[in-house]
């Protein structure tokens, strides 16, 4: 008698849907980026911090690549989805704040780590292309998104969340970028332009989050979180926080050469400004570790929110680092190295979250 054998048929690994693939997507390069450049600005050192450094940006900008081709594919095949995602749906519209942040993270990241790999001067290179774009960039989205929020987008304030500061932080983000290229600009103008051109970044960057910060408290505080997927979200208000502090150091360290008469007063602002912002920052850190913890025993699931945890940390850790090389203090050292644990901690359960979610079809499965 023969002998029958079942054979069950091999699962198929789900193709991604790039119809789905929005710009959210940006903050895993962001997440990824900021490591790197963490690990670069930290006030110690410790064994293989540099290699780790060199390996997340490698990692950060082949995923830059990577989604670039991918997003490249999503406007030119499904531009109706394209479409609603920037026109029709608010709540998405909001992460096109993400890709110029994630090229200007990864410009800085090839100059401040990239540079022992490839050279310094290709490095330059590099980072000027991805800082010039993603600042043009970060411009257009943080006077459109609001444009469309106010012309097009059905919104309340009253529903407001923290995903509404992504556009407008963007600028911040050139502003703390842009002071690394300022050596390598030649002496005169070209430098003098760079530096006011990175405070004016500053200005639009701190005095648009001012604006909304109150707007999104007061719809967290009356509408609360529509859904447990989003309690990541509330590191976001870290972003602005750190990402400024970073910003103000930054350029206080361009203002020496370039315009000297200035720099005793940019230090002295920086320091004072770096020492309270980071003061509500570590506050506001508390709170939102406290609403995820609540959220994760209620049974928050893994989504993309999740890398939320990762650029608004790496922020904290750029900016306090700054404060421990400008103060001496080793109460921000020791911050700044607790935070980058925090921060490495973090970017570890979002890859592995999203890897499992790509794997298991969870995440862009058709």
């Amino acid at each position: 008698m023969a002998t029958l054998i079942s054979v069950r048929p091999l699962a198929r690994t789900p193709r991604p849907d790039l119809a789905q693939l929005g710009p959210n997507w940006y903050a895993v390069v962001m997440g990824t980026a900021i490591v790197g450049n963490g690990a670069a600005a930290l006030p110690v050192r410790a064994p293989g911090l540099t290699g780790f450094g060199e390996v997340m940006w490698a990692l950060g900008l082949a995923a830059l690549l990577v989604l670039g081709a991918g997003r490249l594919v999503h406007l030119t095949r499904y531009r109706a989805a394209a479409r609603a995602h920037l026109l029709d749906t608010p709540a998405t519209a909001v992460f096109y704040g993400c890709p110029p942040m994630a090229m200007i993270s990864v410009g800085l990241g090839t100059l401040a780590v990239g540079s022992r790999v490839i050279g310094t001067g290709p490095a330059v290179a590099l980072d000027a292309v991805l800082w010039s774009a993603g600042t043009l960039y970060a411009l257009t989205v943080a006077a459109g998104i609001p444009y469309l929020m106010i012309t097009r987008h059905r919104v309340s304030p009253l529903e407001a969340n923290p995903t509404w500061l992504l556009p407008v932080v963007a600028p911040l983000v050139a502003s703390a970028a842009g002071p690394a290229l300022v050596p390598h600009l030649p002496a005169g103008t070209a430098q003098q332009a760079m530096l006011y051109g990175c405070w004016a970044l500053f200005g639009v960057g701190l005095l648009a989050t001012l604006a909304l910060l109150p707007v999104v408290f007061t719809g967290l505080v009356h509408s609360k979180l529509p859904a447990l997927a989003l309690t990541p979200s509330l590191f976001l208000v870290l972003g602005p926080l750190g990402q400024s502090t970073t910003a103000l150091h930054q350029l206080a360290d361009a203002a020496r050469p370039v315009t000297p008469q200035l720099a005793p007063a940019a230090l002295a602002l920086a320091e004072l400004y770096g020492v309270a912002v980071t003061g509500v920052a570590m506050l506001w850190l508390a709170v939102a570790v406290a609403a995820n913890l609540r959220a994760r025993r209620a049974g928050m699931p893994f989504a993309m929110t999740w890398w939320a945890y990762t650029f608004p940390i790496g922020t904290c850790v750029t900016g306090t680092a700054a404060l421990a090389r400008h103060t001496g203090f080793p109460g921000f050292t020791g911050l700044a190295a607790g935070l980058f644990v925090l921060l490495v901690a973090a970017w570890a359960v979002a890859a592995a979250g999203t890897t499992a979610g790509l794997a298991g079809g969870r995440l862009l499965a058709r």
